[in-house]
């Protein structure tokens, strides 16, 4: 499994996760969180980050998106597009038969939302779908449409195939997440301390549930799991796919966590019903981080970053 982790210190940080050669039965770890790179990579804070296999982004406060190669451990500078705005979130589409991202979508507090090329990078479309600034992004596993919840109150609908708003709701209170399951056949809400899960064919309330305080992150687990956190700055599941690192395991139960005391830890799932669950690895990166995504690591072909503007006519994903 690789992780990277924003900060507001500016820096990106990438960690692999690797078993321990030998372990002292004291601690029981594991496993160990390796160094990959740690970049000043933006000029203001980091505010997401996105991975999906070798391919990872950043965006931050200073309205640019980072591109990263986890495979080399390499920074591949800015994309030439710049928003107007701060980049709020970043999703990367990948269809099942790929091993490598077809698309990056970002969304930005001045309510657009952007449509890149993954191979090489460039900007097929941008275009407004808020009112005022996007909080999250959601992209559906066809990858054909996304969901957005912003400041105005509103939950939106993009048809990515012809990169456009298609529905515009009013739900009466600013959501900060929204995430699909993923089958894609359901969606929830984080308000709050509220989570709502609706029907994703007519957005049909299925039912709610009620936190103790304020949920910062969320992200949907296997079998119909919701794994919530009021605590830390953001979690993200992680998944090892077999055969993708010779010296990793193949383990569906890990979650990785990175609070603001700039450590990033890395659990069992299982053990959330102990009285004090220990981490299986653990790395202290002295910055306050503010995101993490992760995945694991397979053999991609190199990333490249094209120029935004020779394919912005190019508008919408029509191949998809």
């Amino acid at each position: 499994m690789s992780l990277i982790a924003g900060s507001y210190e500016k820096f990106i940080w990438g960690y692999k996760l690797k078993p321990l050669k030998s372990h002292s039965s004291s601690n029981h770890k594991t496993l160990t969180l390796t160094q990959l790179f740690s970049y000043p990579s933006h000029i203001s804070p980091i505010t997401t980050v996105a991975v999906s296999g070798s391919a990872a982004a950043s965006g931050s406060n200073d309205d640019t998106i980072h591109l990263y190669d986890l495979s080399s451990s390499s920074s591949l500078g800015s994309l030439l597009h710049d928003h107007t705005s701060s980049v709020t979130s970043l999703s990367f589409y990948t269809p099942q038969n790929l091993s490598f991202p077809r698309n990056l979508l970002s969304a930005s507090a001045d309510g657009f939302v952007s449509i890149f090329d993954a191979d090489p990078f460039v900007l097929l479309k941008s275009f407004k779908v808020h009112k005022k600034g996007i909080n999250d992004l959601a992209v559906h596993p066809s990858g054909k449409l996304a969901l957005t919840v912003g400041r105005d109150q509103c939950l939106a609908m993009v048809n990515l195939v012809r990169g456009r708003r298609s529905y515009y709701h009013k739900i009466g209170k600013e959501a900060a997440l929204i995430k699909y399951d993923a089958s894609g056949d359901k969606f929830f809400m984080v308000a709050e301390e509220k989570i709502s899960v609706h029907d994703a064919e007519d957005a049909k309330l299925l039912c709610e549930l009620e936190g103790n305080k304020r949920v910062l992150c969320a992200t949907p687990g296997e079998n119909g799991v919701l794994l919530l956190e009021v605590r830390i700055v953001i979690l993200q599941l992680g998944t090892q796919t077999a055969g993708s690192d010779s010296d990793a395991t193949d383990d569906p139960h890990l979650v990785a966590s990175a609070s603001s005391d700039g450590v990033i830890r890395v659990w069992d799932v299982r053990m959330a019903f102990k009285e004090k669950p220990i981490p299986l690895a653990e790395a202290k990166t002295n910055s306050r981080l503010t995101c993490l995504a992760g995945s694991s690591i397979k053999s991609f072909k190199r990333p490249q970053v094209g120029n935004s503007a020779s394919k912005e006519q190019n508008a919408g994903m029509e191949d998809l």
